[in-house]
C-alpha cells in the first residue's frame, strides 16, 4: 500500500503543487501525493506549470484544490509548506495499519511563496526554480529518511 502524502499552502497555486508533482514522480508509486489550499486560488500559477514541465514533469489533472476535499480521508503524511497553512491544518487520523500511533505524521516546511513575488520575468522565473530545486531536495530527503 503506498505512503499517501498530503501537501498544504494557502492557496494551493505553487508549492504544494510542485510538492505533489514530484513526490509523484520521484515516489515512484511508492507515494501518492495530494494537494490543497487552506483558501485556494482556484488556479494553478502559470510559472508553477511551466517550471514542472521544464523538469519532466506531467501537470495534465494538476489544480487548486480546498483543504477540506480531503478531510476524512486517510494520509500516513501531512506537509505544511507555509507558515499560514500550519496554523490552519486540522490532524488527520492515520491509516489502521500495525505501528501506527493513530494519526498522520506532521511536518512543516516553510518555503516562501514564489506567487507573491513582484518582480520582472525573468526575476520571477528564477524565483521558481529556486523554490522548486528547494522542494525537490525536501522530498528527495524525506523519501530517503522514510526508508
Amino acid at each position: 500500500m503506498p505512503h499517501r502524502v498530503l501537501f498544504i499552502c494557502t492557496g494551493n497555486s505553487a508549492r504544494s503543487i510542485m510538492a505533489e508533482a514530484i513526490l509523484n514522480k520521484l515516489g515512484r508509486g511508492e507515494y501518492v501525493a495530494q494537494s490543497a489550499g487552506a483558501k485556494p486560488s482556484g488556479i494553478v500559477n502559470p510559472l508553477t506549470i511551466e517550471t514542472l514541465r521544464v523538469h519532466g514533469h506531467v501537470t495534465d489533472g494538476l489544480y487548486s484544490k480546498p483543504l477540506d476535499q480531503f478531510l476524512g480521508q486517510d494520509f500516513d503524511t501531512v506537509i505544511t509548506v507555509c507558515d499560514n497553512a500550519r496554523q490552519s491544518c486540522p490532524i488527520w487520523p492515520a491509516r489502521p495499519t500495525a505501528g501506527k500511533s493513530g494519526q498522520a505524521r506532521m511536518l512543516h516546511w516553510s518555503i516562501a511563496d514564489p506567487a507573491e513575488i513582484r518582480s520582472s520575468d525573468d526575476d520571477r522565473k528564477a524565483f521558481f526554480e529556486r523554490i522548486y530545486r528547494d522542494i525537490e531536495r525536501r522530498i528527495r530527503a524525506f523519501i530517503a529518511s522514510s526508508e
